[in-house]
C-alpha cells in the first residue's frame, strides 16, 4: 500500500528541482491563505453579513406590521420607515406578485438573505434579486393584491471589508511566490549549469575553465567535478600522447625496412616481408586512429541524410544500397559521426557483399541501421566485439590486419553524442548495427 502509494506521488510530482522547490515553497503559504480564508469567511464576513441580513430582515417586518396595524397614517408610517431605516418603499397595488426567484447557490448574500427571509415570512411570499443592480437589493414582499418593493443597499447586508481582505491576503502571496521564483532560479542556476557541464564533459565536447556557484554544497560539487574532470583530461591526453608517440616511433623502422627491401633481389621474399610491413602500417594506423577519436571538434548543425549519401558515394560500390529520409538534421561533431559510419561500412564490406543502410526518425530518436549478408557475429561475442582491441576466433573480425579497434572506435563516438549502439541479426541472416541518436 505504502510503496503505491509513494509510486502515484513520484509519478504526479515534477521532475526538476526548480519545480519541486517552488511546491515546498508555494504549498504551505496556498495553504495558510486557505485556512485564513475560511477561517475569516466563517467567523468574520458570514456572520458579520447574518447578523446585518437580519436586521434589516426584521425591519422590513416591523414596516409590513406597523403598516398593516395602522388604518389612516399609512403614507406617514411610509414615510418614517424610508427616513430613519434608509429603506426605498414602494407600495405596488393591484399587481400580480411572482414568488419564483433565482437563488445564486455560490453566493452567501443570497443564502442568507434566503433563510432570514423565510423565518420571518412564508415561502412563496418573498422574492429578492441581487444581480440585477449593482449597489442595490430588489427586495419584495406580498401584500394583499399587490406587494412592497424594498431596493436597499448592498452594504446594508454586506460588508465591504471582505475585498480588502482579498486583496491584503492575495497580494503578499503573490509577491511571496514572485521572490520564491527568483531565489529559487538563482540557487538552481548552479546545479543547471553543473549538469550541463557534466553532459559535455561526457559527450567528449570541450569545457571551458568551469567556474562552481550558489551554495556551498553546490560549489563543493563543482570544485570536485572540476578536479575529476582534469584528472580525467591528464589521463587521457596521457594514454593519447603514449599511443601516439609508440605509433610514431615505429613508422622509422618500417620506413626503413621498405628503403632496404630495394636492395633485396630474391622477389618471393620481398613479397612476403612488403605484405608483413603493410599489415603493419595499417594495425599503425588504425592505433592513430583510436588516438584521435576523442579529438576536439565543436558541435555544428549538419544534414546527416546528405552525409550518409556522401559517403555512400565516395565508395562507390554497387552492393551498397540505401533508403534515407531526405533532411534529417542533427547538432554533434560531423567528422567523427562520419568516421564511426565509415568504420561500421569497412566492417560490412570486408565480410559480406551486400549492405544496406536506412536513416528513420521516430519522435525525439534517429535511427541508423546497417544490415549486410556476411557470417555475423555470436549473440554471446556481440558485447565484447566493441571492447578494444578484442578480436573473436571466427566470424568478422579474423584478419591478421586488424587490431580490434574500428567498432570500438565507433562506438565510442555514438555514445559521445550522447546515443547507443548495438548488434542484431539482420534480415538478411547477416549482421545488423542499429544506431540510435537523440535529436
Amino acid at each position: 500500500m505504502f510503496s503505491g502509494l509513494s509510486n502515484f506521488l513520484k509519478d504526479i510530482l515534477p521532475k526538476r528541482l526548480f519545480y519541486r522547490a517552488l511546491l515546498i515553497v508555494a504549498v504551505p503559504v496556498i495553504t495558510i491563505q486557505l485556512i485564513i480564508t475560511i477561517v475569516f469567511f466563517d467567523s468574520l464576513w458570514i456572520k458579520t453579513n447574518k447578523g446585518m441580513t437580519r436586521t434589516l430582515v426584521n425591519e422590513i417586518s416591523a414596516f409590513v406590521q406597523a403598516y398593516e396595524s395602522e388604518k389612516n397614517e399609512k403614507q406617514k408610517v411610509t414615510n418614517l420607515f424610508s427616513l430613519f431605516l434608509d429603506l426605498n418603499i414602494e407600495i405596488k397595488k393591484n399587481e400580480e406578485f411572482k414568488s419564483q426567484y433565482k437563488e445564486r447557490w455560490f453566493s452567501p448574500i443570497d443564502r442568507t438573505l434566503r433563510r432570514e427571509l423565510k423565518s420571518q415570512f412564508h415561502v412563496g411570499n418573498f422574492w429578492f434579486d441581487t444581480t440585477n443592480y449593482k449597489e442595490l437589493v430588489d427586495l419584495r414582499i406580498k401584500y394583499e393584491d399587490g406587494y412592497f418593493r424594498f431596493l436597499v443597499p448592498k452594504d446594508r447586508v454586506t460588508s465591504t471589508s471582505a475585498r480588502l481582505f482579498a486583496l491584503w491576503i492575495t497580494v503578499p502571496a503573490i509577491i511571496m511566490v514572485i521572490i520564491s521564483l527568483i531565489f529559487l532560479k538563482n540557487q538552481t542556476r548552479p546545479i543547471t549549469n553543473l549538469a550541463r557541464a557534466a553532459e559535455k564533459f561526457g559527450k567528449g565536447e570541450y569545457i571551458e575553465e568551469f567556474r562552481p556557484s550558489g551554495a556551498l554544497e553546490i560549489r563543493q560539487a563543482g570544485h570536485e567535478f572540476d578536479k575529476m574532470r582534469k584528472r580525467i583530461e591528464r589521463h587521457l591526453n596521457q594514454r593519447t600522447e603514449m599511443l601516439s608517440g609508440i605509433s610514431h616511433d615505429l613508422r622509422t623502422p618500417l620506413t626503413r625496412m621498405k628503403l632496404q627491401l630495394a636492395f633485396v633481389k630474391d622477389k618471393d621474399a620481398v613479397d612476403k616481408l612488403t605484405n608483413d610491413i603493410n599489415e603493419m602500417e595499417k594495425m599503425l594506423n588504425e592505433y592513430l586512429q583510436f588516438t584521435s577519436s576523442s579529438y576536439v571538434e565543436k558541435d555544428e548543425m549538419f544534414n546527416l541524410s546528405e552525409l550518409i549519401e556522401e559517403i555512400i558515394r565516395k565508395y562507390n560500390n554497387k552492393n551498397i544500397s540505401h533508403n534515407l529520409i531526405p533532411r534529417i538534421y542533427i547538432n554533434g561533431r560531423k567528422n567523427l559521426i562520419n568516421r564511426s559510419l565509415n568504420n561500421l561500412i569497412d566492417n560490412g564490406l570486408k565480410y559480406a557483399n551486400k549492405v544496406e543502410i536506412s536513416l528513420n526518425k521516430k519522435s525525439t530518436n534517429l535511427f541508423i541501421i546497417i544490415d549486410d549478408n556476411g557470417p555475423g557475429i555470436p549473440k554471446k561475442e556481440q558485447e565484447n566485439v566493441f571492447k578494444p582491441f578484442y578480436k573473436i576466433d571466427k566470424g568478422r573480425n579474423d584478419s591478421k590486419s586488424s587490431v580490434g579497434l574500428g567498432l570500438s572506435i565507433a562506438s565510442d563516438i555514438i555514445k559521445s553524442h550522447g546515443g547507443n549502439i548495438m548488434l542484431e541479426k539482420s534480415k538478411f541472416n547477416g549482421l545488423r548495427v542499429k544506431i540510435f541518436l537523440p535529436i
